[in-house]
């Protein structure tokens, strides 16, 4: 699993007009992908990564802080651009493997004491967010 971390002020999404998850104080915007392979393990590793990664001002992480997350599923971060012009998308794992383990991340922050918002798994989003810094730091369980 990987997860693309940006420190924000504020962040929303929308689908279609509608605001379906934001937050509206400082916390983190979690761009989340899934690949072939990746478990419910995997999933937890990343959780707590996220939950305890000291990113936030004053070197807080979410939970010291008390921030939120906004976790937004991104079947595009596994995208493969080596050859030729178009992005293959075969190493994201397919919805019925990817939305699950995404479910599973969110809970398990979740138990972190974390308060989570969320897009809406597999619909055309609009995110917007303000950076702050800017902070945006890659994690990834094959690392």
């Amino acid at each position: 699993m990987r997860a693309v971390l940006q420190r924000v002020s504020r962040a929303a999404v929308r689908v279609s007009g509608e605001t379906v998850g934001a937050l509206d104080a400082p916390g983190l915007v979690a761009l989340v992908g899934v690949t072939h392979g990746d478990t419910e393990e995997q999933a937890g590793t990343l959780a707590r990564r996220i939950a305890r990664l000291r990113l936030l001002e004053g070197e807080r992480s979410v939970t010291e802080a008390g921030a939120g997350v906004l976790v937004v599923s991104q079947f595009t971060l596994y995208g493969r651009t080596r050859k030729g012009r178009r992005p293959s998308w075969s190493d994201a794992a397919p919805a019925e493997v990817a939305e699950p383990l995404v479910e599973t991340l969110t809970g398990l922050l979740r138990a972190e004491g974390v308060e989570v918002a969320t897009g809406r798994f597999g619909a055309r989003m609009e995110v917007e967010l303000v950076a702050d810094g800017p902070v945006t730091v890659l994690l990834d369980t094959a690392d």
